[in-house]
């Protein structure tokens, strides 16, 4: 089984559960905060590969939601400035293991890459990766000083 660094926001009860299904494969966790990396364009850009530009965002954060940031109209330097000033605009969890990296838990990539436990009846791609509690608020973002 796989070493994973698992870039995650500290309480989502999303990244919870993608931790639990890479620990019950097997997987040895490595867990950090995504919110607290002190994240640059280039440490960034490896995490999304060759997903088009608005597959690296989390179309649930707050900016985005509101309208303030277009992820369908950025270009790659464009949407890594925005991403290293607004942490909560990455698509979550980021992973990696050994030279390979990844960004979001879509379970069929995650398998084919590193391998998961079979997923239990009931679970759906978009409780995987969403909020799982997709009626209430967004989740909070890091405290400002």
């Amino acid at each position: 089984m796989a070493e994973v660094i698992f870039y995650e926001k500290p309480g989502c009860a999303g990244n919870a559960r993608q931790r639990r299904l890479l620990e019950e494969a097997g997987h040895r966790l490595v867990v950090r905060d995504l919110l607290a990396e002190p994240w640059t364009a280039e440490t960034l850009r490896p995490f999304f590969g060759s997903r088009p530009v608005a597959d690296w965002f989390n179309r649930a954060a707050p900016a985005v939601k509101a309208g303030a940031v277009d992820p369908d109209a950025l270009g790659p330097e464009e949407a890594l400035a925005l991403m290293v000033r607004d942490p909560l605009l990455i698509r979550r969890p980021l992973m990696q293991a050994g030279d390979e990296r990844s960004c979001g838990f879509v379970a069929e990539e995650v398998d084919g890459w590193i391998g998961l436990a079979a997923l239990p009846d009931g679970h759906s791609e978009a409780r995987l990766e969403g909020c799982a509690r997709p009626d209430m608020p967004p989740c909070p973002g890091p405290e400002k000083a």
